[in-house]
């Protein structure tokens, strides 16, 4: 196969969603219809096999499988699709957010029960702020839920996205009747069968043709007609440019468990979602069809257990071709690195592979060279753009509670910040190590990591801030006579940039009042384009 052909059939997308709603069984299905697993259950069962030491470490153990497995690629009509799940705890959100800067698109799932929670809305934010391409599919019909046009009139408040059907329920709960797919205009009976691919449709060309009438009671084939009726003259045509330029959301129904509706899904994502697309790397533009290798890393993974000190760098391949046992250009160490055992994942199971193309995720094995962000290339000197920091929620201060052991602990937590478990602000006045996270239970995994596997022991000081915002100015007087006034509230992340922690709203208010030749930014990634259409 040619290699423009290569990357024109790959599709990158991420899975994400509100924990429980189904993100886990959709992502099932995608591989059953792919053929990478026989039966459904799989991804689940294989999570419970491998048990962990601790209540709280059992939740990180169960993410830290979910990681490792997190890349699923799978072959569906010639396709390849690179599948990354994303952990649906908010305490780690910020894995989410770095994952979706290594994809070409996203499909948000949505409990039809439950409808758009908070963790949803702030994973939509992320999305529209990168623009990119996002297919709505609305979960659980099988169940007494939301009416759909309330929930589609929801999606667009909460979501701040216009959105267009392209299938539609017939009814929902227990008279859940099937699925009437817009888009290719044919009709998919309700089964309770989730565990097997099934494929009985209907072609009903024109929805007001006696065929609809054979196939549903006249009560719901009158209800559908007018149901599509006012769907036709409320909302656009779709068009499949407005979707990939991340103005319009196509939406779905079906129920993921009983695998109904994700046919129509898959099919239709694969005909019109985003093939690898170009990436801001600074200085310039790089495009996957450049014969040149690019990538860059977005998630690094540590095993837990201390016998395995192993880590795996994800990187996503933006340009060229990638080949094991190749030399490749490590920009921010200034080295050439070879790697003889890269990884691609399919489903539960690693397999070395030997090529990678633009859009391909790939494992690399790391004994401590990479950090998240990091370039490989074939030579050329650049750093990809685009994968942010976002201002915590839980500030606490790191207390050192064994002084035999700071060489240990100095070390466990760069490397922990390296793999992004948190966030670190050091004072320059103090020295003061401040570990900010989105959640309580991450703080729990650090204290757990740097005892186990370095040896150190540490406890937490809460601290009371509202935000730490990144702070840039054209004039660089002002940033250094802010350091000095202030320099009470300003620490420095792990790449030495500037970060005000705002004690609360109003004094953030206040300080933006005080200098407004300061620009306060909630994350660390100020350039805006990080994905070129």
């Amino acid at each position: 196969m040619s290699f423009d052909k290569e990357i024109e059939k790959r599709r990158t997308f991420a899975i994400i969603a509100h924990p429980d709603a189904g993100k886990t069984t959709l992502t099932e299905k995608f591989l059953l219809y792919g053929g990478a697993i026989q039966t459904a259950g799989a991804v689940k069962s294989n999570k419970i096999k491998k048990s962990a030491t601790s209540d709280f470490m059992e939740i990180e153990k169960q993410r830290g499988i979910s990681v490792a497995t997190s890349v699923m690629s799978f072959e569906y009509k010639n396709v390849l699709v690179n599948l990354l799940d994303t952990p649906g705890h908010k305490d780690f959100a910020e894995d989410t957010y770095r994952t979706l800067t290594a994809v070409d698109s996203v499909i948000l799932v949505v409990d039809c029960v439950k409808g758009v929670e908070m963790q949803t809305e702030k994973l939509m934010e992320v999305c529209r702020m990168r623009k990119t391409p996002v297919i709505i599919f609305v979960n659980k019909m099988d169940r007494d839920g939301k009416d759909p046009f309330d929930l589609l009139d929801e999606l667009e408040q909460k979501l701040d996205i216009k959105v267009r059907p392209l299938s539609w329920p017939i009814n929902k709960g227990t008279f859940f009747k099937g699925v009437y797919n817009i888009f290719d205009k044919n009709l998919n009976l309700y089964r309770t069968s989730g565990t097997t691919v099934e494929e009985e449709f209907v072609a009903i060309q024109d929805i007001n043709s006696p065929e609809l009438d054979k196939q549903l009671d006249k009560r719901d084939a009158d209800k559908l007609r007018e149901d599509i009726d006012l769907i036709e003259g409320v909302y656009d045509d779709f068009k499949v440019t407005d979707y990939l330029n991340g103005d319009i959301a196509p939406v779905f129904f079906g129920s993921g468990v009983n695998n109904f509706g994700v046919r129509e899904l898959l099919e239709t994502f694969i005909r019109i979602s985003p093939v690898p697309r170009p990436r801001n790397a600074g200085d310039r533009i790089i495009y996957p069809t450049e014969p040149k290798f690019t990538g860059f890393v977005f998630k690094i993974h540590a095993n837990i257990d201390p016998n395995h000190r192993s880590r795996i760098a994800f990187l996503r391949v933006c340009s060229g071709k990638f080949e094991r046992n190749k030399f490749f250009y490590h920009t921010r160490s200034n080295k050439n690195m070879r790697f003889s055992n890269p990884v691609t994942f399919m489903a539960s199971d690693k397999n070395i592979v030997e090529d990678a193309y633009a859009g391909d995720v790939i494992g690399l094995n790391d004994t401590g060279n990479f950090k998240i962000g990091d370039t490989l290339t074939e030579g050329e000197k650049l750093t990809f753009k685009g994968i942010p920091s976002f201002s915590p929620e839980i500030f606490k201060e790191l207390v050192n509670t064994d002084p035999m052991k700071t060489k240990q602990l100095e070390k466990g937590v760069s490397q922990l910040m390296e793999e992004g478990v948190a966030q670190l602000f050091t004072t320059h006045l103090t020295n003061a190590k401040i570990i900010g996270t989105v959640g309580e239970l991450q703080f729990e995994v650090i204290q757990y990591r740097l005892l186990h596997e370095y040896g150190a022991s540490c406890s937490f000081k809460p601290m009371q801030y509202y935000k730490a915002f990144w702070i840039s100015s054209d004039d660089a007087n002002e940033i250094n006579q802010f350091i000095k006034t202030k320099y009470n509230y300003v620490a420095f992340d792990k790449d030495e940039n500037p970060v005000f922690l705002a004690t609360s709203e109003w004094i953030y208010t206040l300080t933006k009042q005080d200098y407004p030749k300061i620009n306060f930014h909630t994350t660390s990634e100020m350039e805006q384009d990080e994905i070129v259409k």
